[in-house]
């Protein structure tokens, strides 16, 4: 039997999808998001809404999208006003992280 233990647990992989509202747009947040979740071997997106808002879809493990959402919420708490957080399960469906456009 071949030895899976460096293959992520999809027990604890989850997905979340977020949205944030305040003056988020014009601050480096969509490249730090970036930065933050290539780091934390996350997958998915992040981008701009019409509505001055910035929208999130990561999947990982989830330990390491909790400690995304804090590292994103404390590189950012002088400028996110409101936020939207949904927890759901992964979907597998993306292969790295980017910016969406």
């Amino acid at each position: 039997m071949a030895d899976k233990s460096h293959l992520p647990d999809k027990i604890n992989m989850k997905r979340v999808h977020a949205s944030y509202h305040g003056r988020v747009q014009g601050v480096g947040f969509r490249y730090t998001v970036e930065h933050i979740a290539v780091r934390l071997n996350l997958t998915g997106w992040v981008k701009n809404r019409r509505d001055g808002s910035v929208e999130i879809t990561a999947e990982g493990e989830e330990g390491q999208l909790k400690l995304f959402l804090e590292q994103v919420e404390d590189a950012f708490t002088s400028y996110i006003r409101n936020k939207e957080v949904e927890w759901s399960e992964a979907t597998g469906e993306f292969s790295d992280f980017g910016i969406a456009y």
